[in-house]
């Protein structure tokens, strides 16, 4: 993937030209990661880039974003677990450390994950596993982008 959508994410989402884009949700949108090393990690995007702090948005909006990390952590653990036996569970956080917008960050955990590594937080995986090309995201993960949407798309005609 190349183009200059990372530089402007959310303008890009909300122009249809952000190509990591799997589905647009109630106050935000639901991203596959740049970085698979970690098989189905996403990252839900607010729809204003404006927006630094979950505490910047107005509750009833800063519900709707809550709900939609809800969502898609939902789908990213569905697509998992069919998708690979070894899925363990999924972690969710808003750090908020990097990027300046409000951000929530999906992550699936797998018991072949390092012994070292499996009970830490993510950010401690070697910094070499977040720049390895073959873990970029690519044709590779179109399946894995699939079953997520579709498990979003199930939620969402649910609920």
């Amino acid at each position: 993937m190349t183009g200059d959508w990372r530089r402007d994410r959310i303008g890009t989402a909300l122009r249809g030209e952000n190509p990591t884009v799997l589905r647009r949700l109630t106050a935000g949108f639901a991203v596959i990661g740049d970085v698979q090393f970690l098989p189905g990690y996403s990252v839900l995007l607010v729809d204003d880039p404006n927006v630094q702090r979950l505490s910047d948005l107005p509750k009833a909006k800063r519900l709707s974003f809550l709900s939609d990390m809800d969502q898609l952590g939902k789908a990213v653990e569905r697509a998992c677990r069919r998708l690979d036996p070894a899925f363990r569970r999924v972690n969710l956080e808003i750090p908020g450390n990097r990027d300046s917008f409000l951000h929530a960050h999906i992550w699936p955990r797998f018991d072949w994950e390092p012994a070292a590594l499996v009970g830490l937080p993510v950010w401690l995986y070697p910094r070499e596993r977040w720049s390895d090309v073959r873990c970029s995201l690519g044709p590779q993960h179109d399946a894995l982008r699939y079953a997520i949407s579709s498990e979003l798309d199930q939620l969402r005609s649910a609920a």
